[in-house]
């Protein structure tokens, strides 16, 4: 029998830290799970740690620590507390860690994880969107291999020829859209954070939810894939696929293209970067085609939706303009949140904030989160401006 693999998840309580968590408690005997990491959710923290037998658990939220510990007391199970203890755990040498720290805070515990040379699948795309060239150098430099866990790259890596990318003549990111694809302009002025995280197909957090509808999450998927495979950026597209049975495809020089599909569920594409290079059960639902009937495909609409347009930018300029564009961003869907702004003002706030701040290329990690740092206070600014004023979208 061969012996289990040693894991780790960072930002367990979530939806992707959760679906990892499920599989895993399906095939107990296959994992051995090292750490656990909250930002603040001590409760479901503790009970995840207990049910899988976890090492270590670890809450970001230092005041929530002695909660943590009170709930794991006499478990046996090993606690800590802070950002400091955050990057520890993420640096235990394990076989296969989740990276699914939400926004540029699973930057640091990202890289610390790279750092011991084992597979990371990386559910947090602000990594390779605030700092690709930092990300795959590390990864480079330990040996480390990067497995895609988001349902687009995820697809994208099952059906793309690693050995010959020069046969590759286009990646094609499919996007469902959001719940707001058909509205006008003048109707999205006034939908409301209720109506945004309700996603018409997959069941995400709110903040994924939002980025959805905006497109954003399309925009900084395609930054994503730019560092993920070796392709330019004029070979990557985006195409509106309402069903999202189909997660990606690849288009090859010879006309053929691939295409993986599937039942919107992240647990399939999960359960493949965990059992990687293996397959491994899962109980998703399986894909019927004929009750399906039909898959349909059209255009984005960057005019309706130029979240899309402004990462395609930064895409293209690149630098620091992606960190620029995820900072601000990661505000103004904040503010949408808390109902200070309006839905159309999300866009608009970033596009603003490109506008006026151009740092230089970072080239440390802590150059990164500088600059994640000054966007953030430049956005809060134009939040506030824009809700002293009254301006709407």
């Amino acid at each position: 029998m061969t012996a289990p693999r040693r894991i780790s998840i960072l930002g367990a309580t979530g939806s992707i830290g959760c679906s990892t968590l499920d599989l895993i408690e399906r095939n107990r005997d296959a994992y051995e799970v090292v750490a656990l990491t909250a930002n603040r959710d001590s409760a479901g923290l503790a009970k995840a740690a207990r049910r899988v037998g976890a090492s270590l658990a670890v809450i970001a939220d230092e005041a929530v620590y002695a909660e943590l510990k009170r709930e794991l007391a006499g478990s046996g199970i090993e606690v800590a507390a802070g950002v400091a203890a955050l990057e520890e755990a993420a640096r235990r040498p394990v076989d296969w860690t989740m990276a699914a720290i939400v926004g540029s805070a699973g930057l640091k515990p990202t890289m610390a994880a790279l750092e011991g040379g084992g597979t990371v699948a990386l559910a947090n795309k602000e990594a390779l969107v605030c700092a690709g060239d930092l990300v795959t150098a590390a990864a480079s430099r330990s040996g480390a291999r990067l497995l895609p866990v988001d349902s687009e790259h995820n697809a994208i890596f099952q059906c793309f020829d690693h050995a010959r990318p020069e046969r590759v003549a286009r990646i094609i990111l499919t996007a469902s859209g959001g719940p707001f694809r058909q509205l006008s302009l003048a109707e999205m002025r006034n939908v409301t954070p209720e109506q945004a995280v309700k996603h018409p197909v997959w069941s995400m957090g709110a903040k994924i939810s939002v980025d959805s509808a905006t497109l954003m999450n399309k925009g900084l998927e395609l930054i994503e894939a730019h560092y993920l495979f070796p392709v330019a950026v004029d070979q990557l597209d985006v195409v509106i696929h309402p069903q999202s049975v189909v997660h990606s495809l690849v288009e090859y020089v010879d006309g053929s293209v691939l295409a993986q599909l599937g039942t919107p569920d992240m647990r399939t594409p999960i359960a493949h970067t965990l059992a990687w290079p293996d397959r491994m059960q899962t109980p998703c639902e399986r894909l019927n085609l004929v009750e399906i009937g039909r898959l349909e495909f059209e255009a984005a609409d960057e005019t309706r939706f130029p979240a899309l347009r402004l990462a395609k930018a930064a895409l293209a300029q690149g630098g620091a303009r992606p960190a620029v564009l995820n900072a601000a961003n990661e505000v103004a869907v904040a503010a949408f949140l808390s109902h200070k702004l309006a839905f159309l003002d999300i866009a608009a706030i970033v596009e603003e904030v490109l506008a006026c701040y151009t740092p230089p290329a970072p080239a440390t990690v802590d150059d990164v989160l500088a600059i994640d740092r000054a966007v953030r206070a430049m956005a809060e600014r134009e939040v506030d401006a824009r809700t002293l004023i009254g301006v709407r979208g």
